[in-house]
Order: C-alpha cells, then structure tokens, then sequence
C-alpha cells in the first residue's frame, strides 16, 4: 500500500497552526493584564522607567519588566519588583530604585501569584491590602524596605504556603497576629525594624520549618516563649533592640542548630546559662546591653568557635574565664562595660584583641589595658 504523504502546503499549515496554539495558549491572560494596570496606576517610579515596559500592546507575559508567568495558563505567577537589583536597568542608571504610591487592592485578583516581591523603593505607603490573605498559591511575599503602615493582615494564617515572609524595614504597627504561627511551611519571617509590639505569641514554636526568625528593632515584650525550644531548624534568631524581659533560659543553649542568636538591648536579667557559651554550634553571640549579671560561666573549650562573642554593657563580675583561652576561634570579643575585675588572659583570643573589648570594667588589668596587675 502506497504510504500518503503530507503536502508542502499541509505542513507549513499544521507547523502554523500549532505555532499559533502555543503562542495562544502562553499570551497573558486579559483579566491579569487589567489587574496588572490598576496595580500600576496607584505607583509612580519616576527614574528608571520600569513601567514604560508595561504597555498594552505588548504581551505582559514576554515583555513586561518584573513580570512572569505560567507557560501553559499564560496567569501572572510573579511580580518581582525590587529597588535594589544588579539588573541592567539598574546599572545604565548608576542609582537605585525609588517608588512611591500604595499597593492597589487589584493584585488580589492575580490568584496564580506564588510570588509577590515589591521591596526596597523607599517610599511605597499605605497599608498591606487585607485581601492578599485570597492568594491561596503565594510562597513568597516581600515587601521589605518601604514605608508600608498599618499592621499585618489578621488573616495571614490563610496563606498556608508562604516560604517567605519579609515586611522589614517598614513603619508597621500592631502585634504579630495569631494565625502567623498557622504557616506551618514558612522558612524566612522577617519583621526587622518597624513597630511591631505585644508580646512573641506563645505558640511561636509551631513554625517547625522555620530557619531564620529576624524580628529585631521592633517593640516586643514579654519573654521568650518556650514553645521555641522545639524548633529544630531555626538557626537564625534576633531579638535585638525590643522590650524582651525576665532571664534566658538554659533551652536556648540546647538548640540543635542555632547559629546566630542576637537579644542586645533588651531587659534581660539573670545569669548567662552556660549552656549558652558552651554550645559549639554558636557562630555569633550577642548578649550586649542588657541587665545580666553573675560571672561568665568557665565552659569554654576546644570546639568553641565564635565568629563574634558581645557581653558588653552588663552587669558581669568576677574573672574573665581561662579556658576562654582554649576556644578554637573566637574572632571579635567585647566585654566592656562590666564589673569584671583580674588579669585578662594571655594567649589566643587575647593577643589580638584590642583595649576597647575590655575598658570600662571594675578592675580589670593586663593584656591590651596596659595597667599593671
């Protein structure tokens, strides 16, 4: 039997056809196009001309700066606007971005976003629009870096896929709510430096898979939760510059993979728990600044590895460890601004470390003080 073959003219016709499907298909969708718009109309980036690219007769999928898609569905699945970046647009303009405006309610209605990234543009205002909590697909919501107000949805607890959570450096207010401790996939909670107050929910410890908790420079109060002491993947923890009180507990030394842990300028009272210092998995230690008091627990040994150790401006007493000499690396050390007293070590860290780490003590003597013992 005679095989049919397909016309030149079939085949130009069906690679056409199937051209014509793919590009269809991939197009943006018309309804996330006019969200896109009125998501633009409320901001005005006057320097670097992010928006010219947002045009109608282009296709928001393709050409659209900071905008992406689903290949298949052609929906919006990311907005990724950041003011600081090391794209081209950014390096022709020698500056970085500046954005004002409010976050129009019309991105909710984007509801394949996974990825909402609008940060570091200085001058966004406004409040968080309560309706992102519908965006049932979000894993990553950044708005770090402008001058949002009003406080964290209520609701946020609805987004139980969110990895990423960055509301830093803004001009927020409120208490953390309590649903946040429903994200049970959350990895990155970044509150860094608003004016978030109440106190750390008790149930913090629920965010299992949470590694890096950055809430310093807030209003905080209360103590630190118990709850915490399960999460056995948090590595980072910084508290600083809060209201946080009562003493550290000696769990927060047991912590299987903390590695930085900052709680300077706090009211903090009681002793250092030694486990604290001995634990070998500590890389930056941060303790200055509070109302501790005591002697600094002699735990130190040949696994101690601090890459920096800050007591200063406690209450400490008594003498400065000796086995504080046996660590393995200690790279910058301060306990000024204590009621230590005694010779200072000699020997690593000590020969490297200048008169500032230990000035300003009770009656400390030797090494980089140049006062007789």
């Amino acid at each position: 039997m005679a095989k049919l073959l397909a016309s030149p003219l079939t085949s130009l016709l069906s690679v056409a056809l199937i051209s014509f499907v793919i590009t269809a298909v991939r197009s943006c969708s018309p309804a996330d196009q006019t969200a896109l718009n009125a998501f633009k109309s409320s901001l005005t980036e006057p320097n670097l001309g992010i928006f010219n690219t947002w045009s109608e007769d282009k296709d928001c999928c393709k050409d659209w700066y900071g905008i992406s898609c689903d290949p298949d569905s052609g929906r919006v699945t990311d907005i990724s606007l950041r003011g600081e970046s090391e794209d081209a647009i950014f390096q022709k303009s020698g500056r970085s971005g500046y954005m004002t405006g409010t976050i129009d309610p019309s991105v909710c209605a984007l509801t394949a976003l996974t990825s909402f990234v609008l940060a570091d543009w200085k001058g966004i205002s406004g409040e968080i629009p309560p309706c992102v909590t519908s965006l049932a697909s979000l894993r990553i919501l950044d708005l770090a870096g402008n001058r949002l107000t009003g406080e964290i949805p209520a609701d946020i607890g609805k987004l139980t896929k969110l990895g990423v959570l960055n509301l830093a450096e803004n001009q927020m207010s409120g208490e953390i709510p309590a649903s946040l401790t429903s994200l049970t996939e959350l990895k990155h909670l970044e509150l860094t430096e608003n004016g978030i107050s109440g106190e750390i929910p008790a149930d913090f410890g629920s965010l299992k898979m949470l590694s890096r908790a950055l809430l310093g420079r807030n209003e905080l109060t209360g103590s630190l939760p118990e709850s915490i002491s399960g999460m056995e993947r948090l590595a980072d923890l910084d508290l600083s510059r809060n209201h946080i009180e009562g003493p550290i507990p000696e769990w927060v030394g047991n912590m299987k993979v903390l590695s930085l842990l900052n709680l300077d300028c706090n009211s903090l009272t009681g002793p250092i728990p030694g486990s604290i210092l001995s634990n070998s998995g500590f890389g930056v230690l941060n303790l200055s600044r509070n109302a501790l008091e005591g002697t600094i627990p002699d735990v130190f040994g040949s696994t101690t590895y601090f890459v920096a150790l800050d007591l200063s401006y406690n209450s400490l007493s008594g003498r400065i460890p000796d086995s504080l000499s046996s660590a393995k690396f200690v790279g910058h050390l301060d306990i000024s601004n204590n009621k230590l007293c005694g010779p200072i070590p000699t020997g690593s860290p000590f020969d490297h470390l200048e008169a500032a780490s230990f000035s300003d003590n009770q009656c400390l003597c030797g090494g980089p003080l140049m006062k007789t013992c």
